[in-house]
């Protein structure tokens, strides 16, 4: 199991999914989903090299990917390497977990 996946599920209470396809026509998929919430966490890897990501076609297929998810219901939040494990950005992800709940995104079985 990732050490980030282990990370946000202990600190924040909910699955994550590594690599999840999120639409069933495209190969588009998250580095890592809060999939019951629409929650999706990308590690955006390629912005400092020109290579995949951070080339003009990666970043156009980038932009393809984020729009296609937002018109499907996906928050997509995106960080760079050396944010994944900082403490901002785990407040980042539970902050928007809790903004789904509070908009009633889900049913919630267990009140807190």
């Amino acid at each position: 199991m990732s050490t980030f996946k282990k990370m946000i599920e202990q600190e924040c209470g909910v699955k994550v999914e590594k690599e999840y396809k999120f639409h069933p026509k495209r190969r588009f998929k998250f580095d890592y989903a809060i999939v019951d919430l629409k929650i999706a966490i990308e590690q955006e890897g390629g912005v400092y090299n020109g290579k995949a990501h951070g080339s003009v076609s990666g970043i156009l297929r980038d932009i393809e990917k984020y729009t296609l998810a937002g018109a499907n219901g996906w928050i997509v939040l995106r960080f760079l390497p050396e944010q994944m494990f900082k403490n901002d950005t785990i407040n980042t992800i539970n902050q928007t977990i809790q903004c789904r709940y509070k908009d009633n995104f889900v049913h919630l079985k267990n009140s807190k």
